[in-house]
């Protein structure tokens, strides 16, 4: 009796539905990722066991390199436009256009304020590998720093908009304090004790998760 051949069918497999959750993904992910933000300065910071997470978002960032200088950066863009215009009124600066948006997409500086003109007139490039000097820690009584008083104003403006948009007070901005592991002891206990004496005595002192190069921890 002859054996009845049955005939074979290719499988095709239907792959649209695999597509449109790859593109879907896709559209996802790049919608939602947070680019890391340029460092104006390069700073190598020490491990801790600490597991408190660090804000990701509203939040001042005091930074100081090794050679102890200090550089300040805000998160967010209206805080930074506020806070410009109280330093051309304080500090009588005259900016053009491109010098306030520029200084509206600038992460972080760390030139006196007098030199902000200059710097803001930079292109990006030559802003990226300028070598910036820091913000003064300097007191001159009965004026304070010139550091303490960015940081009040940068705080003050975060504040005003804040109760204007009417968000809750747990939104207050945080301040967060990231030092290189070799930075100046003296540089970053004075940038402490002002903030301690102007009554801030909540902040995140950033650091890395020990036995992980990019996990970021705080301690209050």
């Amino acid at each position: 009796m002859a054996k009845i051949k049955v005939a074979r069918k290719s499988t095709a497999i239907d792959m649209t539905a695999m597509c449109d959750v790859a593109f879907l993904l896709l559209t996802f992910f790049i919608l939602t990722t947070k680019f890391r933000p340029s460092e104006v300065a390069e700073i190598s910071i020490p491990a801790s066991t600490a597991q408190v997470a660090v804000p990701d978002r509203n939040i001042l960032l005091i930074q100081v390199n090794k050679e102890g200088q200090v550089y300040v950066g805000v998160d967010d863009q209206n805080t930074r436009l506020s806070l410009l215009t109280k330093l051309q009124e304080r500090y009588n600066l005259k900016l053009n256009a491109d010098q306030v948006n520029a200084f509206r997409l600038l992460d972080a500086f760390g030139v006196p304020v007098s030199q902000l003109p200059q710097l803001l007139s930079l292109s990006n490039d030559a802003r990226a590998r300028m070598k910036q000097p820091g913000i003064s820690l300097e007191v001159v009584p009965p004026k304070q720093s010139e550091f303490m008083d960015l940081v009040q104003l940068i705080r003050q403006s975060n504040e005003e908009i804040r109760v204007r948009e009417g968000r809750p007070s747990s939104e207050i901005m945080r301040i967060a304090i990231k030092a290189d592991k070799d930075a100046d002891y003296e540089a970053v206990n004075e940038v402490i004790a002002q903030l301690q004496q102007k009554k801030v005595n909540k902040f995140n002192l950033i650091t890395s998760a020990r036995g992980s190069g990019e996990a970021t921890t705080a301690k209050e």
